[in-house]
């Protein structure tokens, strides 16, 4: 049976898409972080965006499940793709942040318990595919090479999340698990980002977005890292490699200004996040940092409005849901 015509563009809807719940839940988070300077006001954005990042989860995990039904052979190929296969992790991953943002905000909860449980194994269930593939692939062949991107970042050091709120619900030895796992698999995946680089060069235009994910680990590192009980030293470094990454990220802002928006745009939105979170955490008692922090989180909240609104708009006009280009 054909799939009702209103249905058809939902075929190109890939898992990318979560990466808009993860900037959105990463917001809310870092709203969180700056009610130790704007109280009550702060949580109550940081409540908002949660919100928001829970519509968006919801009307994403309907819509994959109506894709799922009806066009499994799509799903299939993204999981075959070179680049678009890394992108799976951006699902347990929004469950995770999803249930930080409930366990900021109401403490230890059955619902966000499951959630970040579930989440959390995903990650772990992802990492090691992705891990086993690099082995059983040919590495001899451009294929290969062609999904070593920023966007490997995802599932290799996706599992440092769970400390978000691992130890608020109970999950410390979990939590430290994965984190463990994160910081062992980052210096990896660097490492082959870097060849990909020397063997094939940059990754395509449309890409250029994805750059700012090398932003998160070490920004997510030390966030986690706070929770875990890692030396104050160790944190500030991790923040000024997070910098380090930013500024160089920053670098090829005039190749993405020079696009027209594009889903991509999204892995933008976490690792800024994120950064602003640090940045918040990290400038308590210092009030030239923290005014330099609380203008970082108002522009972040800026660009992911932005990121929002012309997503709406996108799907609107209908230039989101098409077909993306076979190769990266």
């Amino acid at each position: 049976m054909s799939p009702p015509l209103f249905l058809k563009p939902l075929q190109h809807l890939g898992f990318a898409w979560f990466a808009m719940v993860m900037g959105l839940c990463g917001l809310s988070l870092a709203w969180h972080r700056a009610s130790a300077f704007w109280g009550d006001a702060a949580v109550l954005v940081s409540a908002m965006w949660g919100v928001v990042a829970a519509s968006a989860l919801s009307a994403l995990m309907l819509a994959t499940a109506l894709r799922l039904w009806w066009f499994p052979e799509m799903v299939r190929a993204d999981l075959k793709h070179p680049v678009s296969h890394v992108f799976v992790a951006a699902l347990p991953a929004s469950w995770v942040l999803m249930a930080s943002v409930g366990a900021v905000h109401w403490g230890f909860s059955t619902w966000a318990d499951i959630l970040w449980m579930l989440g959390s194994a995903g990650l772990l269930g992802v990492s090691g595919v992705v891990v086993l593939s690099w082995f059983r692939s040919d590495r001899s062949q451009d294929r290969f090479w062609l999904g070593m991107t920023p966007a490997l970042f995802i599932p290799v050091v996706g599992n440092v999340l769970p400390a978000l709120a691992g130890v608020g619900l109970g999950h410390p030895v979990w939590a430290a698990v994965q984190f463990g796992l994160a910081a062992l698999l980052w210096p990896v995946a660097w490492g082959l980002i870097g060849w990909r680089i020397l063997r094939l060069g940059m990754w395509p235009q449309r890409l250029l977005p994805l750059t700012f994910i090398t932003v998160a680990p070490p920004s997510v590192l030390a966030l986690s890292g706070l929770n875990l009980g890692l030396p104050q030293a160790l944190v500030l470094g991790l923040w000024c490699l997070a910098l380090l990454f930013f500024l160089g990220s920053a670098g090829v802002a005039r190749g993405i200004l020079k696009q027209a928006f594009g889903m991509p745009f999204w892995g933008m939105s976490f690792p800024l996040a994120a950064f602003a979170a640090l940045s918040l955490a990290l400038s308590l008692g210092d009030a030239r940092a923290q005014h330099w922090a609380l203008s970082g989180l108002f522009l972040v909240t800026v660009l992911i409005a932005w990121l929002l609104l012309a997503t709406l708009v996108g799907v609107w006009q209908g230039r989101l849901l098409v077909p993306e280009p076979s190769v990266p």
